[in-house]
């Protein structure tokens, strides 16, 4: 029975292999392009022929391939970042050579988040937490650009631009346009007063010489 088995098995082998043999040899030859960019090759796609023994080929970097399959034949075209595309090879093919156009469309593939996390611990993290430094809100950043001191501060170490000169010296023009002609009053003079006092003390000292 075991032999009976093996015998069958031998000849369904054999049967297939000349099935194979007696399909016609053709010469598969075609451009890889990208379905959405009719003009834009797509260079290096694995073309994997699972029909004869998984026979492995590589379009070039122009997206040019050529190659020797059999009627019939069905061909995956593969590459990163495309979904993959079968092309059947038909039968009967005149001249024995097949053309074709392979158009592979993008595939876009949405990974699930990842996030990184700094701390290998919950106590590492709870210490860092308690420890953080909150920024400053707009409020709480508004209310120390107006304080005193920080104005003070700015007005020290920040240059004067060119509108605030320009009035400075146009205040300081107007002050000696009005002062130029002007007189001084020497009753609100103090050190007038003091020449006055000491004329007064000089004149009661030669009166008293004098006598």
């Amino acid at each position: 029975m075991k032999y009976l088995i093996g015998i069958l098995f031998l000849f369904t082998a054999a049967g297939a292999f000349a099935q194979q043999q007696e399909k016609p040899l053709v010469q598969f030859s075609g451009m890889v392009f990208n379905a959405d960019s009719a003009k834009e090759v797509v260079p290096y796609v694995t073309i994997t022929n699972p029909s004869y023994h998984n026979q492995v080929f590589i379009s070039g970097y122009n997206g040019y391939f050529s190659f020797v399959v059999h009627e019939q034949d069905t061909l995956v075209f593969t590459s990163i970042g495309f979904a993959p595309v079968k092309v059947v090879i038909p039968a009967n093919v005149p001249n024995k050579s097949y053309t074709a156009v392979v158009k592979i469309k993008p595939q876009i593939i949405n990974l699930p988040t990842f996030r990184v996390f700094p701390w290998a611990t919950t106590d590492e993290f709870r210490k860092d937490f308690l420890t953080m430094k909150i920024a400053d809100d707009d409020l709480e950043i508004a209310r120390k650009n107006i304080e005193h001191i920080a104005v003070a501060t700015l007005l020290n170490t920040l240059p004067r631009d060119g509108e605030e000169i320009q009035s400075a010296w146009a205040q300081n023009e107007h002050f000696n346009q009005v002062n130029a002609h002007s007189t001084v009053n020497p009753l609100l003079n103090p050190i007038a007063w003091g020449t006055f006092i000491n004329q007064i003390a000089a004149g009661d000292k030669s009166r008293a010489s004098g006598n």
